[in-house]
């Protein structure tokens, strides 16, 4: 998009009393934004503007305002592409949602945002299990060539952004601040890991955006407008999971969770899109199962897990027997040292010490609250 083209986009953004919705039918009227900063009056009225909103474009008289001038010499000097709802670069699944958004900011690869997509979501408090699930899941979907879409969040959402670029896989992070800003801060560094490995930063806000608490309700129906499918990993009742879900049902997207252990909160969401019919997910296949005709990859690039069975039954006959005594009381939940020393029926240290070597060899991970069995 040329810089014209940008300042008026911002412009647009800018106007008084100009939400999504009227930019949007700014611009399907006029067919760009230059042309619709040069709208008559007469078709502004039709298209039910705001008083305030049309005297301010009336001001502008078809330029794009001077405080354009500084955000989109940013844009232009970081390469951040700027795609209007008439762009043709425009990713055409979001598109069709109900209230798409006007204008987007890109940094990395645009033609990430219109690759087959599933958004994994969940908790930004997960359990040690319920992280290990998001990167794993996402490491899978990666190798059969699906995006993995999240929203940069703490929690679930890194570990699927990690997950996706372990596996060389291609993620799209969808921000809810301007593109000059990441939140959280200490994500900085996996949202750059996204855009060198041809991922892509996206939002609809305008450069100087903060994180604001109602940004994040709106950013959600991109997560979701942009993808095939939703899955949940994780979520309490009431999160914006499950408002990314119900995005993603009123979207005509497909709907997905991953079940857990029924005592904890961070279950209660995910079983709750159960009850209402979302599909049960517990490895990657599902997901491919539950898209149905929506995805058909021609040319898995990876395995289901074929040799699994057999490989864990070598790895358990090889352990000692305290370790197979502690792994078998060691839950897929995090379960407290103590209450598996108090199972095994070993003593402290010898308990200790194999809880240290089944670590060591990846079949539990250590957590906050105790200890996880490793799926």
């Amino acid at each position: 998009m040329h810089e014209d083209e940008i300042r008026c986009c911002l412009s647009l953004l800018d106007l008084p009393g100009a939400g999504a919705g009227t930019v949007l039918r700014l611009i399907d009227a006029a067919g760009s934004a230059t042309a619709a900063l040069s709208l008559p009056p007469a078709r502004l009225q039709a298209l039910g503007l705001r008083a305030d909103t049309v005297s301010a474009l009336r001001r502008l008289d078809g330029r794009p305002g001077p405080r354009s001038a500084a955000p989109c010499e940013w844009l232009l000097r970081r390469n951040i592409e700027v795609l209007s709802a008439a762009s043709t670069g425009y990713p055409p699944l979001l598109r069709r949602i109900a209230c798409p958004p006007p204008v987007l900011f890109v940094e990395g690869a645009v033609p990430a945002l219109a690759s087959p997509q599933v958004a994994v979501v969940g908790s930004r408090n997960p359990t040690a299990s319920g992280r290990e699930l998001a990167f794993q899941f996402a490491a899978g979907l990666s190798k059969y060539a699906l995006t993995v879409t999240s929203g940069l969040a703490l929690g679930i959402d890194s570990a699927a952004h990690s997950g996706s670029l372990e596996a060389r896989g291609t993620t799209v992070a969808v921000m809810g601040t301007g593109p000059d800003q990441v939140y959280p801060a200490r994500n900085r560094r996996l949202a750059a890991s996204i855009v060198e490995q041809g991922g892509a930063l996206v939002t609809e806000f305008a450069p100087g955006t903060k994180p604001e608490s109602h940004n994040f309700p709106r950013r959600n129906r991109i997560i979701s407008g942009l993808g095939l499918g939703v899955l949940v990993v994780e979520a309490a009742l009431p999160s914006g999971s499950l408002l990314t879900a119900q995005c993603a049902l009123e979207q005509d997207r497909e709907v997905m969770a991953v079940p857990g252990p029924v005592r904890s909160p961070l279950s209660r969401g995910c079983h709750e899109l159960l009850r209402n019919g979302a599909a049960l997910i517990e490895t990657p296949e599902d997901v491919l199962r539950a898209l149905g005709d929506r995805f058909r990859p021609l040319d898995p690039l990876a395995e289901a897990g074929a040799h699994s069975t057999g490989d864990a039954a070598t790895a358990f006959a090889a352990l000692t027997v305290d370790e197979r005594r502690v792994l078998e009381v060691t839950g897929f939940e995090e379960t407290p040292a103590e209450a598996i020393v108090q199972r095994a029926g070993l003593g402290a240290a010898a308990a200790g010490a194999a809880l240290v070597r089944l670590e060591l060899k990846g079949l539990i991970v250590s957590g906050a609250g105790g200890y996880v069995r490793a799926p």
